[in-house]
């Protein structure tokens, strides 16, 4: 066999390398290729299946809640405390709504004897407020005679104010021998009473009335100057002619005083 020259080795050489060459390359390009077109296949794949698929723990958790509402009662121990906790209020609230009756029963319908029993409630309580304050708070009464004339006159209604047992200078209501009678304190317990010609003298001083008729001792049953002894007080008529008062009985008990007078109702001579 005849052997090539040196040049024409050397180009064969070359022609076989770059053939081999071309030839790797197209293995590598074809290895690419099918990397790309499998990654591209896959990735759908993926996607359909996370779109698609159900989480397992959302699962999980639903098929927990349905076993609470159905059953009533929380067996799922990955459910968490705070979704126990809520749904045994709820299940609480649920029973309490049921033991709870319905709406409020319809009101039995009052009859007449309803109606006069509470009637005559209300008027014996009434009754008994008016009575508790005429006893304790009010004094009404009838004036009969002329001794507080004329102030207060025959037959006019007065009203006394019992809490109130008077000062020097008011009209007062008070008993004597059973009977109610009117007249004006002068003087209280300790005080000196003295009539003389210039008239009333209370503690050696004149004092100011708002009276018409003058003060004398003309029938008085005591003799003055005159103490007013302790838990008393000394009581003149308004018409001081008429000596029906302390000149002649003495001083009166406080514990006989009805009370002062707020309110007269002139009842004659209007």
């Amino acid at each position: 066999m005849n052997e090539l020259p040196d040049e024409d080795k050397t180009l064969k050489q070359e022609q076989e390398k770059a053939g081999e060459e071309q030839f790797t390359e197209g293995v590598l390009e074809e290895q690419s290729s099918e990397e790309v077109t499998g990654s591209e296949d896959a990735a759908p794949e993926m996607d359909i299946g996370m779109e698609t698929g159900p989480d397992p723990e959302v699962t999980k958790e639903k098929e927990s809640k349905m076993e609470i509402e159905s059953d009533g009662t929380v067996r799922d121990e990955a459910v968490s405390p705070e979704t126990k906790t809520e749904a045994s209020s709820e299940i609480k609230k649920e029973t309490s709504s049921e033991k709870k009756p319905g709406k409020s029963k319809k009101r039995k319908k009052k009859t007449a004897k309803d109606y006069a029993i509470e009637f005559f409630i209300k008027v014996g309580i009434t009754a008994l407020a008016v009575a508790a304050l005429l006893i304790f708070v009010v004094g009404i009464h009838v004036n009969h005679g002329n001794s507080a004339y004329p102030m207060i006159k025959d037959g006019d209604l007065v009203i006394t104010y019992k809490l109130d047992k008077g000062q020097n200078g008011v009209e007062i209501a008070y008993t004597f021998n059973g009977k109610v009678k009117f007249g004006r304190i002068v003087a209280k317990e300790g005080d000196t009473v003295d009539i003389t010609d210039q008239g009333l003298l209370v503690n050696g001083y004149g004092i100011l009335e708002d009276v018409v008729y003058p003060t004398t001792s003309s029938g008085a049953a005591i003799s003055f100057p005159y103490i007013v002894p302790k838990g008393t007080v000394f009581v003149l008529n308004d018409y001081r002619s008429d000596a029906g008062d302390s000149r002649t009985y003495g001083a009166i008990p406080l514990s006989d005083v009805e009370g002062e007078v707020v309110l007269i109702l002139r009842r004659r001579g209007i």
